[in-house]
């Protein structure tokens, strides 16, 4: 399989990096390309055997899965590039299956910048990604992506982590605002759980250890289990103990509720994101 990756950031790299460790045929580094306008970017790449290249139209092939993962806000720049540059090239109209990561914008808006071109999916990846433990949330333009497109979409992403497919587009805010943008969430409640640690005169490597293996071993815990969370917490919990004094503390504060809060606001913004890309 043919890959061009429009945009050579971590996410590209972390794709990249999980495809190669594949060590399948599908996935060797004769067929994958990045276009990169940064040269420090460029000569990373390189330095893992990728070709690359300055300019999109330069790149793709005809047979290509394009990719890209250029930042949302350089995404309408990039598709018209690849359009005009593409037209003149005698590269378009294009027939290759496109796959977007980029947060906030649209297949109908994407479509638009690349018309004719319909084979598209969009996909929101997170960082754990990085080390192979990403979650993926797909949504295919309907009627145009075929049983292998799909498949071919899965085997991409699927080498960072898992996939889904959510049911229509506007799910895929909601998935931004959880799966996106969780990350940081369990990062803030960790960075909260060492300060109380060290405010407690633990030492740092120590409360640093602590905080990092209880959830490691909470979240693998959560996963092998056929119990709900709120079961699992519950078996934490004793009646009078320290874990429901904690919790009691939590509740007052209104913890899980300023949670949810938050999480409707990053998904209200992926929605204003989308909206305000839709109008370039």
């Amino acid at each position: 399989m043919n890959i061009t990756f429009i945009g050579g950031g971590n996410m590209a790299q972390a794709i990249i990096r999980g495809l190669l460790e594949k060590k399948s045929r599908e996935f060797m580094r004769k067929n994958l390309r990045v276009v990169e306008i940064n040269p420090q970017t460029r000569a990373k790449l390189k330095r893992l055997g990728i070709e690359c290249f300055s300019e999109a139209w330069k790149a793709v092939r005809k047979d290509d899965v394009i990719i890209f993962a250029v930042k949302p806000q350089n995404m309408q720049e990039a598709a018209n590039d690849l359009r005009a540059k593409g037209y003149t090239s005698g590269l378009y109209p294009l027939n290759q299956l496109i796959i977007s990561i980029a947060a906030g914008v649209r297949l109908t808006d994407l479509m638009r910048w690349l018309k004719p071109t319909r084979r598209l999916i969009r996909a929101m990846p997170n960082t754990p990604a990085l080390i192979d433990e990403g979650i993926t949330a797909l949504y295919p333009l309907p009627r145009y992506i075929s049983k292998a497109d799909r498949q071919k979409a899965d085997a991409i992403l699927s080498a960072v982590g898992r996939t889904v497919w959510v049911r229509n587009e506007d799910e895929m805010n909601a998935v931004t605002a959880i799966s996106g943008s969780g990350p940081a969430y369990v990062f803030l409640f960790m960075e909260a759980l060492e300060q109380a640690a060290i405010e407690l005169k633990l030492p740092e490597d120590i409360a640093h250890e602590l905080v990092l293996q209880t959830f490691i071993g909470a979240s693998e815990l959560a996963a092998k289990s056929s119990d709900s969370l709120a079961a699992l917490r519950e078996r934490v919990t004793s009646k009078g103990g320290t874990t429901e004094a904690a919790l009691n503390s939590m509740a007052a504060d209104r913890v899980k509720e300023a949670i949810v809060r938050a999480v409707k606001a990053a998904y209200e913004r992926a929605r204003e994101l989308g909206e305000e890309f839709g109008k370039q």
